[in-house]
């Protein structure tokens, strides 16, 4: 099977996840959410799979910079929000390439609840 994991290269979480799917010999490929930023249909796939609280980057400062008034938005907000900005988005964000589920996000469940929700 194959992966799609969604992030930047440079953070830190997303480092931690490359070497466990290299460590377990897992093929992926990675998409740098800078350089070819999620399109709005595939924001609004992933948020019906985890949900928009889920997906939120809360320690980035594209969300700080939001207003308090983001507490009250809805998923269309942030979907409209995340496909303006990439980096409100959690990372990394895993998906199953043949069809495009997102079944993860961030890397801080153990080994087995990761491969569980990455079907291996």
């Amino acid at each position: 099977m194959s992966i799609q994991v969604y992030g930047i290269p440079n953070c830190g979480t997303c480092k931690k996840a490359f070497k466990w799917l290299q460590d377990n010999g897992i093929d992926y490929e990675f998409i740098n959410t800078k350089e070819t930023p999620p399109t709005r249909e595939m924001i609004q796939n992933w948020v019906k799979s985890l949900g928009s609280t889920a997906m939120r980057n809360t320690s980035g400062q594209s969300y700080r910079a939001l207003g308090d008034d983001k507490k009250t938005w809805t998923d269309e907000q942030w979907i409209e929000a995340f496909a303006n900005d990439a980096m409100l988005l959690k990372r990394p964000l895993f998906l199953k390439a043949k069809d495009g589920m997102a079944v993860l996000i961030g890397f801080k469940d153990k080994a087995e609840v990761v491969r569980q929700k990455l079907g291996l």
